[in-house]
């Protein structure tokens, strides 16, 4: 009996799985441009992306938004006058699922000036679901040698609702930066609880040509 309610558990568990994230998305390929928006706490902003700049970042921005990948995701990283991070979503088993299939690295073809979007990485290969935001000219990230990867390649760029990008809550400076750990863990519970005024992605679509 016991055996059987383990296998029933296991099912169950495996067809959530399966409905939270599938292999198959990793396979879509964006095209050769796009415009998406992002609602948030602080108002909405569009991007534009450009396959042209990094096909496979450009081609994984893309799977994460035809997926739903960003509804009710922090903007848990914002550093004055440098960069606003977001992408650890708070169902730990979604984070992982797409976290653990990082992209091969591609060469920066497009500089990373004020609100251009890019991927942020540890890493060989280590891009996957977190990105940031360029608060103001970061021409340093285009070459910066980090843990044998050289640069960030930008994958798309803010063409409208800058001022709402720019009034993202940024008190708790890097701080957050260093609590990644915990933030996969506990989700935006954490969050919520003991740092209330951090900014969220509601949700992030597609917009129709």
């Amino acid at each position: 009996m016991k055996r059987i309610l383990l296998l029933a558990s296991i099912l169950i568990m495996a067809s959530c799985a399966s409905k939270k994230f599938n292999e198959k998305w990793l396979k879509k390929e964006a095209p050769a441009t796009f415009k998406a928006r992002f609602e948030t706490t602080k108002g909405i902003f569009d991007i534009e992306a450009k396959r042209e700049w990094s096909p496979k970042g450009v081609d994984r921005l893309y799977q994460l938004i035809k997926n739903d990948y960003y509804v009710d995701v922090a903007i848990f990283r914002v550093v004055p006058n440098f960069v606003a991070q977001f992408g650890i979503h708070n169902d730990t088993l979604i984070h992982n699922a797409w976290q653990k299939r990082g992209l091969e690295d591609e060469p920066v073809l497009e500089k990373n000036a004020k609100m251009t979007i890019s991927f942020a990485r540890g890493g060989v290969s280590s891009r996957s679901n977190q990105i940031f935001i360029n608060l103001k000219d970061n021409f340093r990230l285009d070459k910066l040698d980090y843990s044998g990867v050289t640069g960030f390649p930008v994958i798309a760029k803010v063409i409208d609702g800058e001022e709402n990008v720019l009034k993202f809550y940024d008190g708790y400076g890097d701080e957050l930066g260093r609590k990644q750990g915990r933030i996969t863990k506990e989700g935006n519970a954490f969050l919520k609880e003991n740092y209330p005024k951090v900014d969220y992605i509601l949700k992030a679509y597609i917009l129709k040509k």
